[in-house]
């Protein structure tokens, strides 16, 4: 048995395959509504009803494509469970993560099937954007905290400021939400003919867009606030990333705004969202150091240094 056991070091190899399978599989699944090819596979757990598997033809092997991506994405969630379950020394914050990345794939798979089932309905669609990033937030957490010390952690900044981090993370929120209303409403459904949201075009994208205004001038903001308190170079690092990120968000929103939604920027936004949504996730940790960083010395043996209070806030995401 002991050749089951899986180390510290190892184990946070697995979370971060999770983790880049969960943010790739945003992408591919962005790819299949871009070329339309959203009921390529029109009926689900089979792609069609007499067949598993796609007929040689551009929609349906696109879809069919996605949904093995989406399979061996379960195969490296299903590992990192079973690693979370035979890791030494067993953490209980690791295999609660690891579990919550199980019941988000399979609450994604039936998601998936109902999308289907329904004709690619926007509301599913957007809850279907909206669980990938859950689950990538909680790939993020498992990642950061199997390469840290198990216990309570103290923040490496004063009050204030983490608040006005909190706003920035809470406002990153409502601009991913926004954008899926966007898609919902615009002409990129995923499928040649989809009923849209009832909403007009011109004003649910004027919301979006004041969301991302609002969300810049936070960020600088806090950007400004880390940089006159001190607060640790890594942070203030990931910040200037994130700060970027959205920046250049905005400049790629209004640029497939203008000229019309073309399919490889609104491609290209898919994927900016999933690293905005990310370099959130990575400032908002870099602002947190474990109380006792002796706390993990003990059994961890294969991993000697762990990244600890200001020099996990110092590394580079």
């Amino acid at each position: 048995m002991a050749s089951l056991r899986v180390g510290p070091a190892a184990f946070r190899r697995l979370a971060f395959a999770a983790l880049t399978a969960l943010a790739a599989i945003v992408v591919t699944g962005g790819a299949v509504r871009l070329t339309s090819s959203g009921l390529g596979c029109p009926t689900w757990p089979k792609c069609t009803p007499g067949s598993l598997t796609a007929e040689l033809s551009f929609h349906p092997m696109v879809e069919f494509a996605n949904r093995v991506v989406s399979a061996a994405v379960g195969l490296v969630v299903v590992a990192t469970v079973v690693g979370a379950l035979r890791r030494t020394p067993r953490r209980s914050d690791l295999t609660a993560l690891s579990f919550g990345l199980l019941a988000g794939y399979l609450g994604q798979a039936v998601l998936g099937g109902l999308t289907v089932v329904f004709h690619l309905t926007p509301v599913l669609v957007m809850a279907h954007f909206l669980l990938s990033m859950l689950l990538v937030l909680d790939a993020f957490m498992l990642w950061q905290r199997a390469g840290m010390p198990s216990g309570r952690r103290r923040a490496l900044v004063r009050g204030e400021v983490l608040l006005l981090a909190r706003v920035v993370s809470v406002t990153a929120v409502l601009v991913l939400v926004l954008g899926t209303v966007v898609t919902g409403t615009g002409p990129n459904s995923g499928a040649l003919a989809v009923r849209r949201l009832p909403f007009d075009l011109n004003s649910v994208a004027q919301l979006h867009s004041d969301a991302v205004l609002f969300l810049t001038g936070v960020t600088v903001a806090l950007a400004v606030v880390l940089r006159m308190v001190t607060a640790p170079a890594g942070v203030q690092r990931r910040c200037r990333v994130l700060l970027g990120l959205i920046v250049g968000q905005a400049a790629v929103g209004f640029a497939q705004y203008f000229l019309g939604l073309p399919r490889v920027l609104v491609g290209l936004h898919i994927l900016g969202a999933t690293l905005f949504w990310l370099a959130t996730l990575s400032l908002e940790a870099a602002m947190h150091e474990p109380v006792d960083g002796s706390a993990a010395g003990t059994a961890e043996t294969d991993q000697p240094s762990l990244p600890t209070g200001r020099a996990l806030a110092d590394a580079r995401p």
